[in-house]
């Protein structure tokens, strides 16, 4: 059974993810209750099981009020156990369950906080990153070290082209505008701002986008290159401290 993945925005720019497969319904992050009821009604669906990448309001205010009104359990990073709504499971990186294209794994993405998890789905070709890595961007540092966040970068970046990445918030316009101020000659960027703008002019997310494009046009995935390095002065410099330039550039934009 192939999972079927519903967009639901949330707050003002948020989002969360519900997650249709073998097992039932799982939602990635719960910033608020109301929009995700609305869409779990919507499709006469039951919530199964809540789970959350890290501690930030904006992706667990909704926790308490859907807990209540579905009784499914709440999972989320063991690192950040003492920060977060009362977990049922506390999730170590490594943890996998579920089956078919239901089968989910926790990936370790430290850097926006210490204990940041993403929910990897081989089988199904999503992974839910939240604010580590985002559509053509990636989350502020705001607990870990540029390179505990380029790491997790890294590691993300390794998974299959295919994948499709589903992120936590619509950033998108914004993130576009700084990354060609990175590399505005790129013209898989130039084309990707188009669409980008033709879609938010519509109402459309924008921050749902397959790996593949991210390696081609995200300027911190993209440290790695000759281009990015030339740009931010670093020809030189090693990838971790590239992307380190870039967010430094990204914070002061």
């Amino acid at each position: 059974m192939p999972l079927e993945i519903v967009t639901v925005p949330c707050l003002s720019d948020n989002y969360a993810y519900l997650v249709h497969g073998p097992d039932g319904v799982a939602l990635i992050d719960a910033p608020e209750a109301g929009p995700i009821i609305e869409a779990l009604e919507a499709r006469g669906w039951s919530l199964g099981v809540i789970m959350i990448t890290h501690h930030h309001h904006d992706h667990v205010g909704g926790v308490a009020e859907l807990r209540e009104k579905y009784g499914c359990p709440v999972m989320g990073p063991k690192a950040e156990v003492d920060k977060l709504p009362k977990l049922d499971m506390a999730l170590d990186p490594g943890f996998s369950g579920g089956t078919g294209d239901g089968l989910c794994e926790v990936i370790a993405v430290p850097g926006h906080t210490l204990g940041h998890i993403a929910f990897y789905y081989p089988r199904g070709g999503a992974v839910f990153t939240a604010d580590s890595l985002m559509a053509l961007g990636c989350g502020r540092i705001f607990e870990g070290t540029p390179q505990m966040m380029w790491d997790s970068l890294e590691k993300l970046a390794s998974l299959p082209p295919e994948t499709v990445v589903y992120s936590g918030h619509e950033y998108t316009t914004a993130n576009a505008a700084f990354a060609l101020t990175i590399e505005p000659e790129n013209q898989a960027l130039i084309s990707r701002k188009r669409e980008i703008d033709a879609a938010r002019a519509e109402g459309r997310p924008t921050a749902q986008v397959p790996l593949s494009v991210e390696l081609e046009t995200n300027p911190f995935l993209r440290a790695t290159t000759d281009s990015v390095k030339r740009a931010v002065g670093l020809p030189g410099g090693t990838d971790a401290e590239v992307f380190a330039e870039v967010r430094a550039r990204k914070d002061r934009f």
